[in-house]
This record gives structure tokens, C-alpha cells and sequence, in this order.
């Protein structure tokens, strides 16, 4: 083994130590974020406060425009949160075991891309919620990042993604008026987007602490 190597392996080769490190790091912050998401429904149940309509998406109107960046915290009920979790923790953890300051620019585009795409064009007079807009830019980005980074590790993502939750790729079409298919359109399109700007350089020192970025 080589000083470069390091005494726990490349955190970018299956089956070093430092993979698996990054791995169990990113699902520990990833079951963190969801019990933060359920004291904000809770919040919302508990007090009635109606944040799903102060902080929804209301399509072309300006009131709803803050809903862009406050929608992905909020869910109509428990049934739509607990629907997104499990796809959240999952989806997220394989996002952010690339890298921190990846994941945060990652889910900025998606959030901007997923939320003006449905203000843009759902339907009118709705109010749109929820996280999956987010899932499906997390899936846009595993994808995407397979190919531009021709990584086996990616690659290995890809299918394995493509295997538990490919079926959810219906959801971009307009199959159910409940369901906000722009949104996960949009989050798609904005996961690709964010794998292209951020991919990771195939020279990039691995123990750079965000190798290869490409930021603007």
C-alpha cells in the first residue's frame, strides 16, 4: 500500500474501508433529516397552522413563489410522508456518500428546477407539497453521474436504483390530477442537470475533500 492510498483505501473503490465509512455517514445524516420532516407535520397537525398552504407551491402566483424552497419540507398528510421516506434515506445517502458540498449544490439545483417547473406549470389554483420532487432529482443525479463519470461504483447505483424504484419513473407522467407529475419531471431534469455541473474529474485526487467540483 502506497502513502497515497491511505491506511483505510480509496473512498471511491468497493469494499475499502473508507467506502463503507462514507456510506454509513451519509445514511446516518440521511435517517436525520426524516424525524425533522416529521416534527414538521407534526407541527402542522398539532397546531393547525396550515403551513402546506403558507408554504406550498401555488402555480403563477407570487404568493406561492416562497413555496420553491419551503414545499419539500411540507407533506399533505403522515400517509405522504411516510410514502417518501424510506426513497429519501435511500436515494439521499447515495447522493450524499459522494461528497457534502456536492449533495448541498445537488439538491439547491434540484429544489430550484423541481419548484419553478411546477409554479411554471401545474395546475391552476393547486397547492403542491412534498418531497418527491427532491427523490426524483436524487434519481436523475445516480443516473446521470453513472454515465458522465464512468464509475462502476455508479454504475452499480444505477441498476440497483433502477431495480427497486425504476417503476417509480412513471410518475412524470400526468397519470393522477393529485399527484404532481411537473414536479417530478422537473426534479428529474434538475438531478441531471446537477450531475453534469458537479461530476467528479476521473483524475481527481480522491482525498481531496471535494475532488474535481465544478462550480459556478
Amino acid at each position: 500500500m502506497t502513502l497515497r492510498d491511505g491506511p483505510r483505501g480509496d473512498p471511491r473503490r468497493f469494499g475499502t474501508e473508507a467506502f463503507y465509512a462514507s456510506i454509513g455517514r451519509a445514511f446516518v445524516a440521511m435517517c436525520a433529516v426524516v424525524p425533522a420532516l416529521f416534527l414538521v407535520e407534526a407541527l402542522d397537525v398539532g397546531l393547525g397552522i396550515d403551513l402546506d398552504l403558507a408554504g406550498g407551491i401555488i402555480p403563477r402566483r407570487i404568493e406561492g413563489l416562497d413555496g420553491v424552497i419551503f414545499s419539500p419540507l411540507l407533506h399533505a398528510d403522515f400517509d405522504h410522508l411516510y410514502s417518501n421516506s424510506v426513497p429519501l434515506i435511500l436515494l439521499g445517502t447515495f447522493v450524499l456518500a459522494a461528497g457534502f458540498r456536492r449533495f448541498l449544490w445537488s439538491t439547491l439545483v434540484i429544489v430550484l428546477v423541481s419548484g419553478l417547473g411546477v409554479w411554471f406549470t401545474g395546475a391552476p389554483n393547486s397547492v403542491v407539497v412534498g418531497a418527491s420532487g427532491v427523490i426524483f432529482g436524487y434519481l436523475g443525479v445516480l443516473l446521470t453521474r453513472g454515465v458522465v463519470e464512468r464509475s462502476w461504483w455508479n454504475f452499480g447505483v444505477v441498476l440497483l436504483v433502477g431495480l427497486l424504484y425504476g417503476w417509480q419513473l412513471l410518475g412524470i407522467l400526468p397519470t393522477d390530477e393529485r399527484i404532481s407529475w411537473q414536479g417530478h419531471l422537473f426534479g428529474l431534469l434538475g438531478g441531471v442537470v446537477a450531475a453534469i455541473l458537479f461530476r467528479r474529474r476521473a483524475d481527481a485526487d480522491p482525498y481531496d475533500t471535494e475532488p474535481g467540483l465544478t462550480l459556478p
